[in-house]
């Protein structure tokens, strides 16, 4: 019909000119498909919205609102990335790293006894046969010199202010050279072995730990974080304890008639690794566990102990209760000392030190001048103490200053004054070095010789 009208060749050209409309409507709806994909079907879904959204998209200059938005997310996460890869210590927020794991510990029965481990009865036979199957671990080092472990620690966090850690650095750095001095081994222990005993009672569970793990140590000597050496030339009378197995500063009329509470102190002793030493610390544990217990076992204490204040139990009140109530059966052994200052209140001590170095020298280890200066109720490491901070930290600076004078002086050096961080030099140097001696003859002293065999 249409050939007729138009013609055959006007008809194919009309034909043709059909079909590739319809070629190009199909790609035009393809094009539109893929654009929806790619941009989206617009906020309504409709045609209108879908013109804007495909209009914005080939003209971002009118999407100021979105590309605002992206830039602020971008700088925000900038912001709390470099928060976190700050360089600045001060910056850090030390937190973030000091987060402790839930216990795993099952909670000990209430109805139980506490007990610092199995029960040993045979620890003398068995210390004794390893000692002869170890010839190379003696636990005398030379005549009535006994091989000593010095044990002192802290708490596994920081310190709760900012100078605490700082303290901590100098009390541990006194004690390393009293026992370099001396042949003293030395461990610092700085973890929680069980959670029961923690405050004043947690050395009970290291110190039972470390007398059995090392059997070639004869004396351990525990030694509170807050104390120092200030005697560095003194050497302990160990032939005075040859028959004694605890050995702490003290006076026995103050703990055997009296029950004072302060008649002795538990932060610098000495005890002998053997079955006595077990014995005793099973009979000392009990009133540790946290809770409870020792509330209740501190209003025993305060009622049975002069002058104790109301609080929960602690360790030295609880040795001089058990020494004062069992003398008959742990006193015998046990060597309250008081010719020199095992333990020496700083309160008394650390303003009187400028008079000690015009009058004394060291080695007297006494109130002339004092083996240790122990900063009883400072506590440096905590957020309060029972003294003023500054008066604190100022006398425990001259306390570090005025033991390690006597190391200092080995080298020829000694600290302005016992207030002063600098040093200056008080000996000229030398050629021949090895001619110097030092004044209190620390750097070879006699108690530090090895005698060789000859053999």
């Amino acid at each position: 019909m249409i050939e007729k009208c138009l013609g055959a060749q006007r008809s194919r050209k009309i034909q043709r000119a059909l079909r590739h409309c319809k070629v190009t409507i199909l790609c035009l709806v393809l094009t539109v498909v893929v654009l929806r994909g790619t941009i989206g079907a617009g906020k309504f879904g409709t045609p209108e919205q879908d013109f804007e959204d495909i209009r914005n998209h080939f003209y971002p200059g009118k999407r100021a609102e979105p590309h605002r938005v992206l830039e602020e997310v971008q700088t925000t996460s900038s912001n709390n990335q470099a928060a976190t890869d700050t360089n600045n210590y001060n910056e850090f927020d030390v937190s973030k790293i000091l987060i402790d794991e839930e216990s795993d510990e099952t909670k000990p029965d209430p109805g139980k006894p506490y007990s610092l481990g199995p029960k040993i009865s045979d620890w003398d036979e068995q210390r004794s046969r390893w000692l002869k199957e170890n010839p190379n671990y003696p636990n005398f080092i030379g005549p009535n010199k006994p091989r000593v472990l010095l044990v002192t620690g802290s708490s596994p966090k920081p310190c709760e202010n900012p100078v605490g850690d700082h303290y901590l650095l100098k009390s541990i750095k006194n004690k390393i050279d009293y026992c370099r001095l001396h042949g003293i081994e030395i461990f610092y222990n700085m973890a929680l072995l069980d959670a029961e005993m923690a405050g004043f009672w947690a050395k009970l569970p290291l110190i039972r730990k470390l007398l059995l793990s090392h059997p070639e140590v004869e004396f351990l000597w525990w030694m509170d974080s807050d104390a120092m050496f200030t005697d560095m030339a003194f050497e302990v009378p160990w032939e005075r304890y040859k028959d004694s197995n605890l050995v702490m500063h003290g006076w026995n009329e103050m703990v055997y008639d009296q029950k004072n509470w302060i008649g002795l102190n538990t932060g610098s002793f000495l005890l002998r690794n053997g079955q006595w030493a077990l014995d005793l610390l099973d009979a000392w544990a009990p009133m540790g566990p946290k809770g409870k217990i020792r509330e209740e076992a501190g209003k025993v204490l305060t009622r049975e102990l002069k002058d104790r204040p109301v609080f929960e139990a602690d360790d030295q009140s609880a040795m001089v209760y058990l020494l004062a109530t069992q003398r008959e059966k742990w006193g015998d052994k046990v060597y309250l000392e008081s010719a020199y200052y095992l333990h020496g209140y700083w309160g008394i001590l650390v303003d009187r030190y400028e008079e000690m170095i015009e009058n004394y020298h060291p080695g007297l280890g006494d109130h002339r001048w004092p083996l240790v200066t122990h900063f009883v109720g400072c506590k440096p490491c905590g957020k309060f103490g029972d003294y003023p901070v500054e008066r604190c930290l100022k006398q425990m600076d001259r306390a570090f200053n005025f033991g390690d004078n006597q190391i200092l002086q080995i080298y020829g050096f000694t600290h302005k004054s016992l207030a002063s961080r600098r040093v200056k030099r008080v000996r000229n140097e030398t050629g021949n070095p090895l001619e110097v001696k030092d004044e209190l003859g620390l750097l070879h002293p006699a108690f530090k010789a090895v005698k060789v065999s000859s053999s």
